[in-house]
């Protein structure tokens, strides 16, 4: 490598003999720099949503390539959040790609040691039969007095704060018409 080769790479020299004279653009970047695409440039599919993490509602973009979630960022038309996530969110394409997650409804039977696969309407029919025979075995219908009650304390809801705040809305519509008094959300806590 020649001197000449040397300072002609240098970015001060491009800057102050080429286009670029506040070194913002082209006299700044490296041969390499140039040749770097966004990971977002080759996506198939750009779909729009909502950061799962908080009740904030977060917009996000989700870059799909070949049927595979690639990148997630911020959405800058969110009036929300205007393009920004926090830590969380940003990170949040792990949650949907990370090897680890579950896909599958995992049941350990009581006083069992190990995880069995439940079929997802076996789960569900599991999980309305507990809540009804909670709800018969629980209910106040009056005090001792006499003066309608019309609760259960049999049941409880503990939301997350992963849901957004309509999820969270239809959930405490839900347990609130089924007569639950103890509904609370891990946001508040």
């Amino acid at each position: 490598m020649g001197i000449r080769t040397f300072i002609e790479g240098w970015p001060v020299y491009r800057q102050l003999t080429g286009t670029d004279p506040l070194g913002r653009g082209s006299a700044a970047q490296s041969g390499r720099s140039a040749r770097l695409t966004a990971r977002t440039e080759d996506a198939d599919t750009v779909a729009r949503s909502v950061c799962p993490y908080c009740a904030v509602g977060c917009g996000q973009r989700v870059f799909v390539t070949d049927g595979r979630v690639t990148q997630i960022e911020g959405d800058p038309d969110s009036p929300i959040s205007r393009g920004r996530l926090c830590p969380k969110g940003a990170a949040s394409r792990s949650l949907v790609t990370s090897p680890l997650r579950q896909t599958k409804v995992r049941y350990r039977r009581p006083y069992g040691t190990q995880w069995e696969e439940l079929d997802l309407d076996v789960a569900l029919d599991m999980i309305a039969d507990r809540i009804l025979a909670a709800r018969a075995e629980t209910w106040e219908d009056a005090d001792h007095a006499g003066r309608p009650l019309n609760r259960t304390l049999g049941i409880a809801s503990l939301g997350g704060a992963t849901l957004d705040n309509e999820e969270n809305y239809l959930i405490k519509k839900l347990f609130t018409a089924m007569g639950a008094l103890q509904i609370e959300n891990q946001a508040r806590i």
